[in-house]
């Protein structure tokens, strides 16, 4: 049975940036559950989830989150499924401050963290995860990495054609 990814936002505010993570999950043919959840208003529901998320099947957990953005850290607190986290713009440091907060976990807690609202590389990431037990999925990353590839090449083959006139 192939690993489900938890999607967890910590509002919904969060979901114009979390669905591009959804988007890249269900184009991997990834399952995935989304859900929005605080590490502050809903600590006990956080928590169980987490607590709970490998015997319900999931293999990732993805954390977005803005400003004091505990929820990736709140996650890992409670389980040892790979977290990884996004932190998102906003506030008065405009996502920074969420970055650090993902980014500086103790040791023994570790959050991978991506970009600041970077949600679309955390899912490749969860990917890349679950790829290294699932071999139909790893060869479906190198066919994305290979249009990736090919993308570029075509791009630049236009460019040198506009140069060339």
């Amino acid at each position: 049975m192939q690993k489900k990814v938890a999607v967890i936002m910590g509002s919904d505010s969060d979901w114009p940036v979390v669905k591009n993570a959804c988007a890249q999950l269900a184009e991997l043919n990834i399952p995935y559950e989304a859900h929005i959840l605080s590490a502050h208003r809903t600590p006990a529901a956080a928590a169980e989830f987490a607590a709970g998320a490998r015997q319900r099947g999931f293999g990732v957990i993805i954390c977005a989150a803005g400003m004091a953005a505990h929820l990736a850290g709140a996650f890992a607190a409670n389980t040892t499924l790979p977290v990884i986290g996004v932190p998102m713009k906003g506030g008065a440091m405009d996502g920074l401050d969420a970055l650090l907060a993902t980014v500086q976990m103790p040791g023994g807690i570790p959050v991978a963290t991506v970009a600041i609202n970077g949600a679309k590389n955390a899912a490749v990431l969860a990917a890349q995860i679950l790829a290294v037990a699932d071999q139909a999925l790893a060869e479906k990353l190198e066919a994305a990495r290979a249009d990736m590839a090919d993308q570029v090449a075509a791009k630049d083959a236009r460019l040198q054609e506009e140069l060339d006139n």
